[in-house]
């Protein structure tokens, strides 16, 4: 079976000239050091590819404090599919992208949902400690037959 690699290797979700998110498909793959976040952003997402042989100076991080006001958080889909649906701050829905085993998503800003396409395993970081019912607002989302997939 001939798999087709998708269009993008990297897409923001943007709504309002703001970024909601950052996908990094498995399909990405270019040497060296790229950062997809600005300084601005609480959680910087990089993608790292490095030669045999290349080696990291040993370092510690030091102790630095960061204020924080709003949760964001990486998946990493391990193995399924994993449709992610998109909302405003005012729980509008926008539209939904497809996630594969191997793509990255850091979500940002606005509203998320998600719907289990095929059995997933997914590693998930964020910003701690969580906070139960403080750290987020729970509404109704969108109908499966008016889902937008988007590419």
């Amino acid at each position: 079976m001939l798999i087709k690699p998708r269009k993008k290797q990297l897409q923001e979700i943007v709504h309002n000239q703001e970024v909601f998110a950052i996908i990094i498909t498995t399909e990405f793959n270019q040497p060296g050091i790229h950062f997809f976040t600005p300084d601005s952003f609480s959680q910087q997402l990089a993608y790292m590819r490095h030669p045999t042989g290349k080696t990291i100076t040993p370092h510690i991080h030091n102790q630095v404090r960061r204020e924080v006001f709003y949760t964001q958080e990486v998946l990493f889909i391990k193995q399924g599919k994993l449709r992610v649906d998109f909302y405003d701050d005012q729980q509008q829905y926008l539209e939904s992208h497809i996630l594969e085993a191997g793509d990255v998503i850091l979500l940002i800003k606005g509203g998320h949902g998600f719907e289990v396409l095929e059995e997933v395993e997914m590693i998930e970081v964020k910003q701690g400690p969580y906070v139960g019912n403080e750290d987020k607002t729970r509404f109704l989302g969108v109908e499966s037959k008016q889902v937008k997939i988007t590419d």
